[in-house]
C-alpha cells in the first residue's frame, strides 16, 4: 500500500499521508513518495493549489519512532551517521515546499506532533479542525527539532514562545495555535474537508504566478536586507505586470467585475 495518495482535480492536488494505523507517522517510504509528488505537482501546469492532509483521524504524529528502535541498538557512531542521513533525506521535501510556486495548504485534524508540526509550519496556510492539537514533542524522546521547525517556528510565534513550545513539549489546542500565529483558520470538525476544499478552490482560481512570486518575496524577506528586498519587489511586480493575469485583473477592476484568472 502506498504511504501517500495523490489526487488531482480541478486544479487542486491533494496529497494524503496514508498510514492511518500509525497516525500517519513519517516513514521512509512516505518521505520518498512525498518528495516525488511535490516535484511532480510543481511542474504540472494544471495544478494551481496543493493540499496536504492525513488519512483517518490525524494529520501526522511525527517520525516513525518504532522504526527507530533498531537503530538505537547500534554504536554511537553508527547511530549518528544513520540519523544524519535520515534527517538529510527530509530536507528535499522542505526545499520543494518552499520552492513550490503554488500555495500549499495544510489541513489538520487530530494530532500534529513532532515532524507533523514541522510539516504544517512549512505550508503556506494552515486550516485546522476544532479537535486538532499540536505538540513539538522532540524533547519528549530526547532530541532536538528537525524538519525545518527550528527555522519556521520562531519566525511564526517569536523566540520566547518557540522556546516554550520546544523546551516543554506540551500539547496545545488549535485555538492556542491560532492565537500565537501558527495556524490561520479553525473550523468545526465535520466541516474541515468542505472548508479546506473552499479555500483550495479559491486559491486554484487565483493568479497562480502571482502567488508564486508572493511566496518567493515573503520567504526571501526573512533573510534579505532592505535594499535588496525592494529591488526584488520591483523585479517580481514587473514580471507579474507583463503577464496575462495582470491585464485581466486591471481590466476587470475597470469594468467593475470579478477577474477570471488563468494562472498565467
Amino acid at each position: 500500500m502506498s504511504h501517500l495518495e495523490v489526487l488531482i482535480n480541478d486544479g487542486i492536488a491533494t496529497l494524503t499521508m496514508n498510514r492511518p494505523e500509525a497516525r500517519n507517522a513519517l516513514s521512509m517510504e512516505m518521505r520518498s513518495e512525498l518528495c516525488t509528488a511535490l516535484h511532480d505537482v510543481e511542474s504540472d501546469s494544471l495544478v494551481r493549489c496543493v493540499v496536504l492532509k492525513g488519512a483517518g483521524d490525524h494529520f501526522m504524529a511525527g517520525g516513525d519512532i518504532k522504526g527507530m528502535g533498531e537503530t538505537i541498538k547500534k554504536s554511537a557512531d553508527q547511530i549518528k551517521k544513520e540519523f544524519m542521513l535520515r534527517i538529510h533525506d527530509l530536507h528535499p521535501i522542505m526545499f520543494a515546499m518552499r520552492r513550490m510556486p503554488k500555495p500549499i495548504i495544510a489541513s489538520c485534524t487530530g494530532a500534529a506532533a513532532g515532524a507533523g508540526v514541522s510539516m504544517a509550519l512549512a505550508c503556506d496556510l494552515v486550516i485546522a479542525a476544532e479537535d486538532a492539537f499540536f505538540t513539538l514533542a522532540y524533547c519528549k524522546i530526547g532530541t532536538s527539532p528537525d524538519g525545518s521547525s527550528s527555522f519556521h517556528l520562531p519566525r511564526a510565534v517569536g523566540i520566547k514562545r518557540a522556546m516554550e513550545i520546544a523546551l516543554l513539549g506540551d500539547r496545545f489546542s488549535a485555538q492556542t495555535a491560532k492565537d500565537i500565529g501558527m495556524i490561520n483558520f479553525i473550523v468545526p470538525n465535520d466541516e474541515l474537508e468542505s472548508e479546506t476544499q473552499k479555500l483550495a478552490t479559491r486559491l486554484a482560481a487565483g493568479p497562480t504566478h502571482v502567488y508564486g512570486n508572493t511566496k518567493a518575496l515573503f520567504y526571501r524577506s526573512l533573510e534579505s536586507e532592505f535594499e535588496s528586498q525592494l529591488q526584488a519587489e520591483a523585479e517580481y511586480f514587473s514580471d507579474c505586470a507583463s503577464r496575462p493575469d495582470f491585464k485581466e485583473g486591471v481590466t476587470a477592476f475597470i469594468e467593475k467585475r470579478q477577474p477570471r484568472f488563468t494562472g498565467k
